[in-house]
């Protein structure tokens, strides 16, 4: 395969996400040992390390705006990632993901126009009416899980705000420095929550394992990746990501969906991938 064909890029995408949902699942495997806040402890604090590690941060010198905005683009994705783990222990990945989608899906139907544009928008809240319990279609799914995945999905939608404020002009070293900003957001409540098991020997391979699933290793091959690939079709594979947190789900975890949740799941995908193409520039991933 020649290193500059689409194809290459897109099997990079491709095992990106793969590798981001099977960390998902791995992360959900540590609620039992230190809860959804501990789990997001270790992922951001070892995945903050790595970065750190990798990029230096220190070598460079932020103004006080870049400052301002790297805090606030860290806050909110510790407070996403909070969420969304919370949201973990409640209501099955793939499920979650798609909630999720509300917040990179609502930036981009933003600019809606057009008649086209509100079809996605039409197809956006027919698949959310499928996945949100009192509709009456979505079966045993708990609500509580369904407003914490929402809210990681208001999150996600500050994430690319601010993460754009934040990315304007800097560098790797700008999310090395996000990511360690988030995982002192959610260290307090890892603390809270699981204490001293958070350093358990017994526990750090797999917490190292979801921190370099969820963040290191993705991240590593979307920067391969994004400048041999249009920044439109990267939005548009990024859409895929609630079917292949679902994939992971029920090989991993064993969590299976109904049909009904199934075609909320593929509506919201479908939506996704056709506000990216047709109206906004395409969100940046999450996690």
């Amino acid at each position: 395969m020649r290193p500059n064909s689409v194809l290459f890029p897109v099997l990079l995408i491709a095992l990106g996400m793969i590798v981001t949902q099977t960390g998902a699942s791995f992360a959900k495997m540590l609620f039992p040992l230190v809860g959804a806040a501990g789990a997001t402890t270790l992922r951001l604090t070892i995945g903050a390390g790595v970065l750190i590690a990798v990029f230096r941060p220190w070598r460079y010198r932020l103004t006080r705006a870049q400052w301002r905005a790297v805090l606030l683009y860290g806050a909110v994705m510790g407070t996403m990632n909070l969420t969304f783990y919370a949201a973990l222990e409640h209501i099955p990945l793939g499920i979650a993901v798609a909630l999720e989608f509300t917040g990179p899906l609502a930036v981009a139907l933003f600019g809606a126009r057009r008649p086209l544009d509100f079809l996605w928008i039409v197809l956006a809240l027919s698949g959310f009416a499928l996945l949100l319990p009192w509709t009456g279609f979505a079966g045993d799914i708990s609500p509580v899980g369904v407003a914490l995945a929402l809210c990681a999905g208001a999150c996600w939608a500050g994430y690319i705000i601010f993460g754009q404020r934040a990315g304007t002009g800097g560098g790797p070293h700008i999310a090395a420095l996000g990511v360690a900003t988030a995982a002192l957001i959610a260290l307090p409540f890892g603390i809270a929550t699981a204490g001293t098991a958070l350093i358990d020997p017994a526990i750090l391979p797999l917490g190292i394992a979801v921190a370099l699933l969820s963040s290191a290793i993705p991240y590593a091959l979307d920067m391969v990746a994004l400048p041999l690939i249009p920044a439109r079709l990267f939005g548009i594979l990024m859409s895929g990501q609630p079917a292949m947190a679902a994939l992971s789900g029920l090989v991993i975890l064993g969590e299976t969906l109904t049909l009904l949740q199934i075609l909320g799941m593929a509506a919201i995908i479908l939506a996704s991938i056709g506000a990216t193409a047709t109206i906004a520039k395409p969100a940046p991933i999450a996690h």
